[in-house]
């Protein structure tokens, strides 16, 4: 079977765009765009439309208005070859528990056509579970599976990296693993999104800031010291 065609894109882009559930309305004209070597921090409260976003950025959701753009290709007329250069951890890992981690990382590996034994192996040492590789995933912590979830979603090594609320329940050292996994990513050139509504972790992390509430972008700026304070007069003032 001939491999398929590698295509790629240095930004995505979404001009006004809008997302309406019925008659509720999750999203109200965002403009907004992410490059290479970013880590865009989506903030805002519950309900703010951060979810929404990234399943739009995903491909998931189509939006009602508007536009969003990977390079030049529009999402309308997305090809699988865009498709497969996006990877998404949404809130639930995605995983079987009764396999192992190596067993559920080369399932994944072999629905994306990949050599799976270096994939695998890599990916294993990459979540910091070299040594757990043959247990159970039903055994392991909800920061341990948290970081071979997002193991599995980069093992097709995507350009644009999706995490919603990567860490929700994970203790101290998880956080650390996956969030210098995160900035060795945007080093090497992927556009990460993440959507979180803690500050702390994403004060640091995070390189622009796309502030989020009742559907509306009320920032879009490059991070600096202070986000909870800016955080909390933009939100607040809404």
């Amino acid at each position: 079977m001939e491999p398929p065609r590698v295509v790629d894109f240095d930004a995505v882009t979404l001009t006004g765009v809008s997302r309406h559930f019925g008659r509720r309305r999750a999203l109200a004209n965002v403009s907004l765009t992410a490059r290479a070597g970013d880590i865009v921090g989506l903030l805002g409260p519950n309900g703010a439309g951060k979810s929404t976003l990234i399943g739009m950025l995903a491909t998931l959701v189509a939006p009602t208005n508007g536009e969003i753009h990977f390079g030049s290709q529009s999402a309308r007329r997305l090809t699988p070859a865009f498709r497969r250069r996006i990877g998404l951890l949404a809130h639930e890992p995605h995983l079987y528990p009764e396999l192992s981690a190596r067993q559920n990382l080369t399932f994944f590996a072999r629905l994306y056509g990949l050599d799976g034994r270096e994939t695998v192996e890599a990916a294993l040492a990459s979540a910091d579970l070299a040594d757990r590789g043959d247990d159970a995933v039903a055994g392991f912590s909800r920061g341990m599976r948290q970081r071979l979830a997002l193991e599995r979603a980069l093992l097709h090594a995507p350009r644009l990296i999706l995490l919603d609320e990567p860490f929700t329940g994970l203790d101290d050292r998880s956080v650390g693993i996956v969030s210098d996994r995160i900035r060795r990513l945007a080093a090497a050139g992927a556009i990460v999104v993440l959507a979180t509504h803690d500050l702390d972790l994403a004060d640091g992390l995070v390189t622009r800031v796309a502030l989020v509430r009742d559907g509306r972008l009320l920032a879009d700026e490059a991070a600096m010291p202070g986000l909870r304070d800016r955080y909390r007069r933009a939100v607040g003032s809404a």
